[in-house]
């Protein structure tokens, strides 16, 4: 048992060093952390699931509920893996790109089950923007490209906030509508971000940094469905 514990606290001290990596501040979610489970670990337990049902199940009941407990466990666990086998991984890159390859059914706590067009249409504008910071990655090298996905993503941004504003509506009460406005703020605030981290990388090139702040305008989008679920689902 005390090798256990040893091990654990071993493991989540390397889960903050990499968290220190992801240029966070301090207050500030990790957006790899929220990340980890819904676009990694789900799909290897759907693969899982097609030759044993009761063991992926099982896994998947287990890691959402010690996530849920203990938010950045699984991201703790793989950064551990990766230690262990001695793999050399940008894990900021590694989910950017699965994000871009994950189904509605990883990702399900960050859809809309209304039918209303507002609804539907928050759905759509959330999953565009995510689907084109995805392909950052393989853009970013291509100066002409990516300037051209640079555009595609402040359009995509622009629609999503048009597409909050419509669902504003719905949401009950003063206070469900003010704490999806501190969302939206939240939004807007990490996009400025990300138009200035845009700046550094082409006076530094260092990619990285894009990753990141692709990672946090998802995370920010995710947490904008998620108020609208919450209130009005």
């Amino acid at each position: 048992m005390v090798h256990e514990l040893k091990v654990g606290a071993a493991l989540g001290q390397r889960g903050e060093n990499n968290r220190k990596n992801t240029n966070m501040t301090m207050g500030e979610e990790s957006p790899v952390t929220s990340l980890v489970l819904p676009v990694l670990i789900r799909p290897i337990l759907s693969k899982l699931e097609r030759r044993d049902v009761a063991a992926s199940q099982t896994l998947r009941a287990a890691l959402s509920k010690a996530e849920m407990a203990h938010p950045g466990f699984t991201y703790d666990l793989v950064v551990g893996i990766m230690q262990r086998g001695e793999f050399s991984v940008n894990l900021n890159e590694t989910v950017l790109r699965l994000q871009g390859a994950a189904t509605e059914a990883d990702m399900v706590e960050y859809r809309l089950n209304r039918s209303e067009d507002a609804f539907q249409e928050l759905n759509k504008k959330s999953a565009a923007l995510k689907k084109i910071l995805c392909r950052i990655p393989d853009e970013i090298t291509d100066r002409q490209t990516f300037l051209e996905t640079i555009k595609e993503i402040a359009s995509a941004i622009k629609k999503l906030l048009d597409a909050v504003n419509e669902v504003t509506g719905f949401i009950p009460g003063s206070e469900g509508k003010q704490q999806l406005e501190q969302r939206k703020r939240d939004f807007v605030r990490y996009s400025k971000r990300f138009s200035n981290t845009l700046k550094e990388f082409f006076r530094e090139g260092e990619p990285n940094a894009v990753f990141v702040s692709s990672l946090y305008l998802i995370h920010q989008t995710n947490k904008i469905v998620v108020c609208v679920k919450n209130k009005c689902e």
